[in-house]
């Protein structure tokens, strides 16, 4: 393997996004749940929410700076790494980052700070606003963010210059493009369940915690309440993106086929195709090695007929052929992953419905071992999405080789290794701390016996409190 400018490039812009990408997966979802948390305490006056809000929009501030730090370093890399690219795209992909800017990230830059530090300084429903407004804004984000990968996957609506350069002719079919609306209903589907996964594995955690210290629990906790509504997400958005994925594969069957086929491990092309479980893909030799397969059903999971010929890689050229190993095992981790989550989601309604949901130990540890298990199908999706439309950038029209900046191998090692180092240690450092908090968990599930009314704090038992005791407890 040849370690030159362009591998290199693609190595640590694939560095730098897989660390960015987590954090929009998460926070997108986290801050709807948030503002699902404010609104039941202000229609209920119910303090468990209250105590879950301010729990988890600590988390969300930290992830949520994370995600906008390691956001930036990837602009910059569109200059240093991928000039050729916005030279050329950047009459499309330009404006299409610069909405997300105006539209999403404005909004949530004015209405984070009254979010996180407005609770005692504005009223409740102004503050309900400003969460709200800023669960908007992350799913704006996502929309034009989504919108212009969807164009590189699906490119419509453009003319190409005599220079060279890409020219938008209609911006509702650039935004708008094929692939767009089942990208983004995935995307928004997997940051809903990754943040149900990571909220249901908090609190089944502190559930198992008050269960080994033989707590006693009068009542739902915060953290009985939290790990419910997780697994009513969970039950609800773990099918819905099954048939959101199937929909996304259908997509990509039509427009990007060379894809589906390095997805499938498909390298012949062929009617009645098989449906590969399993299987190391060998390019050098077009086949695979061990294979694992269930005949004939292939063209039914690709929803065509059985007599249409299915396009297998020996369509294209080997210098067109997508790399086969990465897209072809990440699939398969993404749809297993998928699977055990809609296994959790079941499991968790049946013990609900049996009043079981909090006694089961061996689904609480099944939930607490699923909790990254979101970022981790996010991240294999990626790879799927992104590895598959090579050796494209703009899928079938701009080569990935012609994207790259002008510059040299080692320029590009040294800014790489610049970046794993940093990047070890701040967001490890980041990732811990938040693992911390999460172990806290929320202040309120502390079951201590409270004082009785008729006595001031500290006050000892069987001795009247003067009337200043009275007046300090009452402030």
């Amino acid at each position: 393997m040849d370690f030159d400018a362009l591998l290199l490039s693609r190595l640590q812009f694939a560095f730098t996004v897989s660390f960015h990408i987590i954090f929009p997966a998460f926070t997108i979802g986290l801050a709807a749940y948030l503002a699902v948390l404010e609104g039941l305490w202000l229609a209920t006056k119910r303090e468990a929410f209250k105590t879950l809000y301010l729990f988890w929009v600590k988390i969300f501030a930290l992830s949520f700076g994370m995600g906008v730090v390691s956001g930036v370093v990837l602009s910059y890399q569109f200059g240093t790494n991928w000039s050729e690219f916005i030279r050329l795209t950047g009459g499309v992909i330009g404006p299409l980052l610069a909405y997300e800017v105006l539209t999403a990230f404005f909004l949530e830059a004015s209405f984070l700070g009254v979010m996180l530090f407005g609770w005692k300084k504005v009223g409740p429903r102004l503050h309900f606003l400003a969460t709200v407004l800023v669960a908007i804004g992350t799913t704006i984000s996502a929309f034009w963010i989504l919108s212009a990968n969807s164009w590189m996957q699906t490119p419509q609506g453009y003319e190409i210059m005599a220079d060279g350069r890409f020219q938008a002719t209609d911006w509702m079919q650039v935004i708008f493009n094929p692939s767009f609306p089942s990208r983004l209903t995935h995307m928004l589907l997997a940051a809903f369940l990754t943040t149900a996964l990571v909220v249901g594995a908090v609190s089944a955690f502190h559930v198992l915690r008050d269960r080994a210290r033989k707590v006693r629990l009068e009542g739902w906790g915060e953290s009985r309440i939290a790990l419910a509504m997780a697994v009513g997400m969970i039950a609800v958005t773990a099918p819905l993106q099954l048939a959101a994925g199937h929909w996304s594969g259908e997509v990509a069957h039509k427009l990007q086929p060379s894809k589906t086929a390095a997805i499938e491990g498909y390298w012949t092309s062929q009617a009645d195709q098989p449906l590969h479980l399993f299987g190391i893909p060998d390019r050098e030799a077009q086949k695979n090695h061990f294979e694992v397969s269930i005949p004939g059903i292939g063209n039914l999971v690709q929803n065509v007929p059985k007599d249409e010929v299915i396009l297998g890689l020996d369509a294209w050229p080997r210098e067109d052929q997508p790399p086969v190993a990465i897209p072809f095992f990440a699939f398969r981790i993404m749809v297993g992953l998928g699977l055990l989550m809609i296994g959790l989601g079941a499991w968790g309604v049946v013990l609900m419905v049996r009043k079981r949901l909090f006694q089961t130990g061996w689904f609480l540890r099944f939930c607490v071992l699923m909790g990254p298990s979101g970022f981790i199908a996010v991240l294999a999706g990626w790879m799927v999405t992104e590895v598959g439309r090579q050796p494209w950038v703009v899928y079938g029209v701009l080569r990935t080789r012609d994207a790259v900046s002008p510059v040299i191998a080692s320029q590009v090692a040294t800014s790489l290794l610049a970046y794993v180092i940093v990047y070890s240690i701040v967001f490890t450092a980041g990732a811990l701390f938040i693992l911390r908090l999460m172990v806290e968990g929320p202040v309120a599930d502390s079951h201590e016996p409270q004082p009785r009314p008729d006595r001031a704090p500290g006050t000892p038992m069987g001795q009247a409190p003067d009337k200043g005791d009275i007046q300090d407890g009452g402030r």
